[in-house]
């Protein structure tokens, strides 16, 4: 009986939280095969658990941040022949911590209920979202932070690349480096595909901020401050390059578009509509 689940893990240099996170879901989500991507870490600080290194000069230098990262992850079993393995893939950064229990069955069995669900992210306990989650404990939205993906296979199927299989290209637009409106981009183009993104607190977690507050030179990053300030320098830079926007609420209000479509096409899943 083949596992359905992918889970992919992105590391660097941060060796003990992975392994941590690693072994979290191998105990508690027995129908998982784990993935640790090593995001150009240093030899002696890759997860004893480590899958593929990228380990040329520019992922060394510059790590390949979340974008890149999962695409050459996902282009990686894809090139394998194992993407067809799997009917979900689980899409983490290491800084996400989860309770000591079931995280996956939890999001598969919504996916069995909502079957135009393409994507769904447990609710950090920090996120203003939560506030939001009262009577449903799950709603639709336009926008979900991209800490923690599970991604149903057929919404890949329709997203993916699959004539430029690299790191570049093969989900998410790796030009864009850092990642300033990489969740706005990928919801959009599943809600133009059909294809619904959730928000779910049914299952929880929490994001250790920590990690680079306090650990940014060993992952050889720039500091939490210098990072965000580049982050929104260069996102607003490849926004206006890519869609003609001078504005993030651009971006959103793009996506706001494409969100209220899928109801007027998807009347049934009304309910579950973010108001």
């Amino acid at each position: 009986m083949k596992n359905r689940v992918a889970t992919i893990i992105l590391n660097r240099n941060l060796p003990k939280e992975t392994d941590r996170l690693y072994e979290h879901l191998k105990k508690y989500d027995d129908i998982n095969d784990i993935y640790v991507l090593e995001s150009g870490s240093d030899f002696d600080n890759l997860s004893k658990y480590v899958s593929w290194h990228a380990n040329w000069d520019e992922a060394v230098a510059k790590g390949l941040r979340y974008g890149r990262g999962m695409n050459y992850a996902l282009s990686n079993l894809y090139k394998e022949g194992k993407f067809d393995n799997y009917d979900y893939f689980f899409l983490l950064c290491n800084d996400v911590e989860f309770p000591l229990t079931r995280t996956i069955r939890p999001l598969i069995d919504l996916f069995n209920i909502y079957p135009k669900l393409g994507l769904i992210s447990p609710c950090s306990t920090n996120w203003g979202e939560i506030s939001l989650l009262n009577k449903k404990e799950t709603l639709f939205f336009w926008f979900v932070h991209s800490n923690s993906y599970f991604i149903r296979r057929e919404m890949l199927e329709d997203l993916c690349n699959f004539d430029e299989i690299n790191f570049m290209n093969f989900l998410f637009d790796g030009s864009n480096f850092r990642g300033y409106g990489l969740e706005h981009e990928i919801i959009t183009k599943g809600y133009i595909n059909n294809w619904a993104s959730a928000i779910t607190k049914k299952v929880l977690m929490v994001e250790n901020e920590s990690y680079l507050l306090k650990k940014a030179d060993l992952i050889k990053t720039e500091t939490y401050q210098d990072n965000q300030k580049l982050y929104i320098e260069e996102g607003k830079k490849w926004m206006f390059k890519k869609f003609g926007f001078k504005s993030h609420w651009a971006l959103q209000t793009y996506a706001k578009c494409y969100y209220d479509l899928f109801f007027e096409s998807n009347p049934e899943y009304k309910e579950l509509k973010l108001y």
